[in-house]
């Protein structure tokens, strides 16, 4: 796995932030939180970052994730919560990704990239242009 950019490894390269409790049974046998558990700790900070933004109300839209990447950078520990930093990483014509890092005391310990893809009955379908432009206001900085 090659190291992230730079600006993936700064919280301020990311409009949101939520706090995410860490728990004892997050651990492995060696101490530190387990792969499983950070595939959970990312999914509540991307269903925070969702509410905050106004898309988990937003019933007209049904999306599907079709992929999820997790690359893991260090160790992270309980008791102390993690902080998962969202933004949007790119808007495609029928779905986005969704950036995110981990961060404990500051530290970077993982980034996760999630694809959304907007669905119907019928298959995958257009994004509508206002929920383009509502998703345009998330951007992460440091792209390009």
């Amino acid at each position: 796995m090659a190291r992230p950019d730079p600006w993936r490894l700064l919280p301020a390269s990311y409009p949101h932030h939520a706090a995410v409790q860490t728990r004892f049974q997050d651990l492995d046998v060696l101490g530190h939180i387990n792969n499983v558990a950070w595939a959970a700790l990312f999914e509540t900070g991307r269903v925070k970052f969702n509410h905050a933004i106004g898309l988990a109300g937003r019933r007209e839209h049904r999306w599907l994730v079709a992929n999820v990447e997790i690359n893991y950078l260090a160790e992270g520990h309980f008791p102390d919560d993690v902080e998962v930093a969202t933004g949007i990483g790119d808007i495609g014509m029928r779905s986005w990704r969704i950036l995110s890092a981990a961060f404990q005391n500051g530290r970077a310990l993982a980034t996760c990239d999630v694809t959304i893809v907007m669905s119907s009955e019928t298959g995958a379908k257009a994004l509508p242009e206002d929920f383009r432009t509502d998703l345009g206001g998330w951007m992460v900085s440091g792209i390009g």
